[in-house]
């Protein structure tokens, strides 16, 4: 039987086939794809072969073979260096909430992830939530970051769950795709799945007062079938997001405005940082590119942690106005 996994819990996983039969299914000793050696062999998204064992009173499927992936987005532990995690695969769009305050999301974590999707090749999409709660500052700094990343090319939604702005644009995104939303704890990723799907409730809770973090309320990824023609995984909060080892010379090239002038640098392998004739630097200087993104961009190159925050562009913001 074939299926597509729609949950994990890392010992057993909810494995859905075409006729919308449902099954618990756990894998038969180790398994290994492909030489990724990740915290979970099976991912939500996967498209899975499995039999059923009969020989107990419960019906459990045993996995035996997983289908080639499209693709997957796959990100290291902030903790443990040489652990990856494969969040979720087969995926046609990727939706990263990003708010403000209440919880504030870096540029830096922003920026990590879209290399990310680009790297792996999926379709990313930025979405500003909770737009019903910002006050004047936190408005400016929204529409800036919405500036920063429509000029690169990024698609950025300006939406609020609560009071039902922007999902009807949102819902047209997602027709009839695999969507996947993330971003960190208490961005509002169930709100914004309740508020498309009334039907499913998927539990809530309050952001920390003392900490301005989210509560890990999805403790589980797990994909869900919507009644527009839309299967939407959700994940649970990422408190941060370390990039998978990539090559010094490749990491450029998933930033677009870097790549789009990496021609007209003097040396082929340019890493933009001190080579004469840098076509990057040089629109960096003239404020062509934005100085958070090339700050990501180091961070990564150098292996460093995210630590950038997002009251640091507030200079970036008024030598615009």
């Amino acid at each position: 039987m074939t299926g597509w996994v729609y949950k994990s819990t890392g010992s057993y996983y909810t494995v859905k086939t075409a006729t919308g039969e449902v099954y618990d299914c756990r894998i038969k000793g180790k398994f290994r794809i492909k030489g990724i050696k990740s915290t979970n062999p099976i991912a939500v998204g996967d498209v899975v072969d499995f039999e059923l064992d009969q020989s107990t009173d419960e019906t459990m499927g045993q996995i035996h073979h997983i289908h080639d992936r499209k693709n997957y987005i796959i990100r290291k532990s902030v903790n443990l260096s040489k652990q990856v995690h494969i969040i979720a695969s087969n995926i046609d769009v990727v939706f990263l909430l990003v708010t403000i305050n209440n919880p504030t999301t870096t540029t830096s974590f922003i920026d990590r992830f879209l290399v990310t999707a680009e790297a792996y090749g999926i379709e990313a999409v930025l979405i500003f939530n909770k737009i019903d709660t910002y006050d004047e500052a936190a408005l400016d700094e929204q529409l800036y970051l919405q500036y920063v990343y429509s000029q690169i090319g990024y698609t950025c939604l300006r939406v609020s769950a609560l009071e039902h702005k922007g999902l009807e644009e949102l819902k047209a995104m997602m027709q009839d795709k695999v969507c996947m939303f993330s971003g960190h704890s208490g961005v509002g990723k169930s709100t914004l799945v309740n508020a498309l799907e009334p039907t499913l409730d998927l539990r809530t809770s309050a952001i920390s007062d003392s900490h301005q973090q989210g509560q890990h309320t999805t403790t589980f990824a797990e994909m869900f079938d919507l009644s527009f023609g839309s299967k939407i995984i959700d994940t649970p909060g990422i408190r941060g997001f370390g990039v998978v080892d990539m090559e010094p010379q490749e990491v450029g090239d998933y930033f677009p405005e870097f790549f789009a002038l990496k021609e007209d640098c003097k040396f082929n392998n340019c890493l933009h940082k001190e080579e004469p004739h840098c076509a990057v630097k040089k629109a960096l200087d003239a404020d062509k590119i934005a100085w958070s993104r090339y700050r990501s961009y180091i961070q990564i190159l150098e292996g460093e942690e995210e630590h950038y925050r997002g009251d640091q562009y507030a200079e970036e913001r008024r030598n615009l106005q």
